[in-house]
């Protein structure tokens, strides 16, 4: 059996991954860092972008979307929290620009500026959702 780390990536909505895995990567501000059991203590700012995960008996890589946030690495565990942090799984190219649609739509209508950044803070929301989903699309397909 081939040696694991515990990686947990949080949201400010839910606990989006908890597991054992082979190895990580994901899209540190300096560049993107790989990290294995064992690494080095490390705290370090995410950027937007990918979180590639490979968990041990699984052919295809596990990929989590994040909006930025923090990475912190202890020899036997990664932490990740993120103000967003999708799976590829849940992310919808139409379902993203439905979303946006509506909320769009509602901030047209709002009744007082309390509501309006309410609303603007979902739509900013469903944007990034849809800029994460675009950039994992464009990766998959090479363009």
């Amino acid at each position: 059996m081939a040696m694991t780390v515990r990686v947990d990536i949080v949201s400010i909505e839910k606990s989006i991954f908890s597991g054992l895995v082979e190895f990580v990567v994901a899209p540190a501000e300096m560049g993107e860092v790989g990290i294995y059991p064992g690494h080095a203590p490390l705290i370090s700012r995410l950027k937007s972008g990918a979180v590639r995960m490979r968990v041990p008996d699984r052919e295809d890589m596990e990929i989590i979307y994040v909006s930025g946030g923090m990475l912190e690495v202890q020899p036997g565990s990664v932490t990740i929290l993120s103000d967003l942090a999708l799976p590829e799984d849940e992310m919808s190219e139409d379902r993203l620009l439905a979303e946006g649609r509506k909320i769009s739509e509602t901030m047209k209508n709002r009744s007082t500026s309390m509501d309006f950044v309410k609303l603007e803070a979902e739509l900013a929301r469903a944007f990034n959702e849809l800029r994460g989903y675009l950039h994992l699309s464009h990766r998959r397909t090479g363009v």
